[in-house]
């Protein structure tokens, strides 16, 4: 500690601020071996609305901040016993330790250097002729500020980490009435289908089987979309490519005609869907199969290909056969129930439908907008 003295230019100053420009009550604690000082700096930081406590020596210090309430210390350098380095060592080791304020009478920057390594705030310089009282007053309030948004910095990444905590639980829970609901949904579509089935086998009208049949498979087309939410990690699309084999699949075992019927295969490009889009695909791919199954080879089975390809901005969905083609009776704009059911999920992805005749077989074209406009 640099002795200043009692006529020293401290003294001499003027007052260096006016009351307010720190905030009124906040509580400081000054430790410094020269009681005089310690006794002016109280008073100077006391017009400027500051609570200054004092101690003489590091250990008296270290036992007020322990009774709690300092919201910052300004600490002396030099000090009989345990000096400033030692107390700031001390009180870095308490919880939640207020900013300390390093004091010093020497121009030595080593000092300064260590005490901002150990944990120092900012530092002082104890200089005759200087403005130690308002530079002493800046220090301790930056330290105060910074204390404060600091704080506010970290009150507000624990309330956003706290919030992505109960969004992330809230989404999880979501999604697991979500699968639960798709789970059921679909369990029931099953045992729909299953009696559509049941009551096929027990009609005697071969055109009632055929109707029942059909019916069974639009809704295990529907259901197929449910198995894939429940089953998927993604519960809000469906992988499109996935859902059309698996789909071909369950066809290809309900396909007329058993062994001699048709023989499917699908070639799809990877997409995610939403799920209403992909029920509205599936659909459309089960009435063009079972059409398919009815018309296209009359004397026996053949192939039927499904290909899903991603356009310029479209995606595209194409069943072809190699049969008969479109007779020149039958009207690719017939009313039938399968061709209304066709139509209207085109009409509901925005589509536009193409029958075409090719030199062997018939080629359904579906296009729609991709990605949404």
């Amino acid at each position: 500690m640099m002795p200043m003295g009692a006529g020293s230019a401290v003294q001499a100053e003027g007052e260096p601020a006016q009351a307010g420009d720190a905030p009124v009550g906040v509580r400081v604690l000054y430790v410094d071996d020269d009681p005089g000082l310690c006794t002016l700096v109280q008073r100077k930081l006391s017009r400027l609305g500051y609570d200054v406590e004092i101690a003489t020596n590091g250990a008296d210090g270290i036992a007020q901040l322990a009774r709690g309430g300092i919201q910052a210390v300004a600490l002396d350098h030099f000090m009989p016993g345990q000096d400033g380095l030692e107390t700031l060592a001390a009180i870095r080791a308490m919880a939640d330790p207020p900013p300390v304020v390093y004091v010093t009478g020497t121009q030595e920057s080593r000092i300064a250097i260590a005490a901002l390594k150990a944990g120092a705030a900012d530092y002082v310089i104890k200089e005759v002729q200087s403005d130690f009282i308002e530079l002493l007053r800046s220090a301790l309030d930056a330290a105060i500020q910074n204390v404060r948004i600091r704080k506010a910095h970290e009150a507000a990444e624990q309330e956003i980490r706290a919030a992505r905590d109960r969004f992330e639980a809230l989404a999880a829970e979501r999604a697991l009435m979500l699968r639960e609901m798709n789970h059921r949904v679909g369990n029931s579509l099953q045992i729909i289908v299953s009696m559509l089935h049941v009551q096929a086998g027990a009609a005697r009208n071969p055109e009632v089987q055929d109707a029942l049949q059909a019916a069974g498979r639009r809704v295990a087309a529907v259901a197929q979309v449910h198995r894939r939410l429940y089953t998927s990690e993604q519960i809000a699309t469906v992988a499109l490519d996935q859902y059309l084999s698996a789909l071909v699949d369950d066809l290809q075992i309900s396909a007329r005609n058993g062994e001699e019927g048709v023989r499917l295969s699908v070639e799809a490009a990877p997409l995610a869907i939403d799920p209403d889009r992909a029920v509205a695909i599936g659909v459309i791919v089960t009435e063009l199969v079972i059409n398919a199954s009815k018309y296209a080879y009359p004397d026996g089975g053949g192939p039927v290909r499904i290909f899903l390809r991603l356009g310029d901005g479209s995606v595209e969905l194409s069943v072809e056969d190699d049969g008969v083609g479109l007779p020149e009776t039958v009207d690719p704009n017939a009313t039938g129930l399968g061709n209304r059911i066709v139509r209207a999920m085109a009409s509901k992805l925005g589509a536009t439908l193409a029958f075409a005749d090719r030199s062997a077989g018939t080629t359904v074209h579906l296009s729609f907008p991709w990605p949404d406009p």
